[in-house]
């Protein structure tokens, strides 16, 4: 995945994930929108995936994406808190966790397009 965001022009400063999605900072280069870019991550990505054999079944990414901007001042607490996912989420599931980012973000948003919470997700 460092080597596709590299492709594209922009720098993987941190990346890490669970068994149900990943967290990646990037910073990114103004010439390419970053839905091109997420595009070619998760494309790219899943064709590595598949072509290595890597799951039992066919890999896929789940539609849809978020992304949020931070300022420079912020990368080392941005990357504590990707690096250390696994404690985070014994706190809080993703679904809520994705909530929380587009409440503290101010982005409106309807329910109904919000992915919903894995079956058996008890945090």
């Amino acid at each position: 995945m460092t080597g596709i965001v590299r492709h594209q022009g922009h720098k993987l400063i941190a990346i890490n994930g669970m068994p149900d999605h990943v967290h990646a900072f990037i910073g990114v280069n103004p010439k390419q929108a970053i839905a091109e870019l997420v595009q070619y991550f998760k494309m790219d990505s899943s064709k590595w995936i598949n072509e290595k054999r890597l799951t039992p079944s066919r890999f896929e990414w789940q539609t849809g994406y978020g992304a949020f901007s931070y300022s420079h001042s912020q990368i080392g607490t941005v990357v504590n808190y990707i690096e250390n996912q696994e404690q985070h989420h014994q706190k809080q599931s993703v679904h809520d966790e994705y909530i929380a980012f587009l409440q503290k973000f101010d982005v409106p948003y309807d329910e109904r397009y919000v992915f919903a919470p894995i079956q058996g997700e008890d945090v």
